[in-house]
């Protein structure tokens, strides 16, 4: 019998981001052994780490992929990972491939689509409904993101369903010990306007936040020497630090480290950042954009800051410092919430329902309790 399997596409590398980080835990968390009943989850790259020509080039590679794939006779269906601009673009002559192919496909959307939606021009919003309407299923990661795919997309609600993202339990055990009282905060994203990490710096310049026991790890690729720059320039440069990009082991080690994530974005959806400071029972200090205010609740298991305002960032930061017991309660009931809705088992078994439905076949998740004995378990997809 010949081996089936399924290709999740999407930018094969940390230019991906969190769409890349989501698709890749799928594959780090499927099960080494072949089974006969289950599909093997394959990553498709679709743009590369290069320029736009070359990304082209991945592009008309991946589909030549899914071609060999069809006429072998192997491939079950492409999970297809979509943001927005060149993404929408993209993945959209991927899935017409795919629709001329006979090879189905699930969309997965990984952005606020319907702000950018809604800068184009209506010559351009008909192919977009045209590419939904393609799929056979379309994956969204909260409420928002339903509602636009089914009342503006008009994505039959049928095909239309809600996955919530999920990251793996620490490796890196929780370091308690801190000297001096020293507390750390991290930052964990792209070094741009949008992830609001000029206002965290001029945040932390505020006289009114007590620097004198903070160490700031800001963990990221993008513009970091102008970042830099601009620490130097505000007079925090001597608590803040840059570290760069850092792979998934120096991230769990940081998170180890830390005590609280601030991530201050003016738009996300629901950055896996998050999830994985619940994950480690680290405070969350966040801006209430995207999907988080709908699964996060503020006070509880997330402190909610205000895009853009500085001043709201450096009280949200001051809140976990200083109020007695917060910062304990913020990781006890965020760890608890990640058990419930974040772990991975339960998001590997969500995307292989919807793998089961609509190509008839899915992959099989490893034992993640017994990952050394190389013990494996079939997923539930009834």
């Amino acid at each position: 019998m010949r081996a089936r399997y399924i290709y999740l596409a999407c930018p094969w590398s940390p230019v991906g981001g969190g769409m890349f980080k989501v698709a890749d835990y799928l594959i780090q968390c499927q099960s080494r052994q072949p089974h006969a009943h289950a599909a093997q989850l394959r990553p498709l790259d679709t743009r590369g780490a290069g320029s736009a020509l070359f990304s082209l080039w991945v592009l008309l590679t991946a589909i030549a992929r899914i071609v060999r794939g069809r006429l072998e006779g192997g491939l079950a269906g492409v999970h297809v990972n979509m943001a927005e601009r060149m993404s929408l673009f993209r993945k959209g002559v991927l899935i017409a491939a795919c629709r001329a192919l006979g090879v189905p496909v699930v969309l997965h959307l990984h952005a606020q689509m319907h702000r950018y939606y809604e800068t184009l021009p209506a010559a351009l919003q008909a192919p977009t409904r045209w590419v939904y309407s393609l799929a056979k299923a379309v994956v969204v990661i909260g409420p928002t993101g339903r509602r636009f795919v089914t009342e503006v997309l008009h994505v039959p609600a049928e095909r239309v369903s809600m996955i919530i993202n999920g990251v793996p339990e620490p490796i890196e055990p929780r370091d308690p010990h801190r000297p001096g009282n020293r507390r750390h905060v991290l930052f964990v994203g792209n070094l741009s306007k949008r992830k609001g990490v000029l206002e965290l710096l001029q945040a932390l310049a505020r006289p009114e936040i007590d620097t004198s026991l903070l160490k700031v790890t800001i963990v990221g690729g993008g513009d970091v020497i102008g970042y830099r720059a601009k620490a130097r320039e505000l007079g925090v440069d001597g608590f803040v630090h840059f570290e760069g990009w850092c792979d998934q082991d120096e991230v769990d080690r940081l998170f180890a480290r830390s005590d609280m994530l601030v991530l201050p974005s003016y738009d996300e959806v629901l950055p896996l950042a998050i999830l994985e400071a619940l994950a480690r029972r680290v405070a969350v200090v966040t801006t209430a954009v995207g999907e988080i205010p709908s699964l996060l609740t503020d006070g509880v298991d997330a402190v909610f800051i205000q895009p853009g305002d500085p001043a709201s960032i450096s009280a949200g930061i001051q809140k976990v410092l200083q109020e007695p017991g917060l910062m304990q309660t913020l990781a006890r009931n965020g760890r608890a919430l990640y058990e419930r809705r974040f772990c991975l088992s339960t998001f590997f078994s969500n995307v292989a329902s919807v793998h089961f439905r609509n190509f008839g076949i899915a992959g099989c998740l490893m034992d993640l309790t017994a990952q050394d004995s190389g013990e494996d378990r079939m997923t539930l997809v009834s």
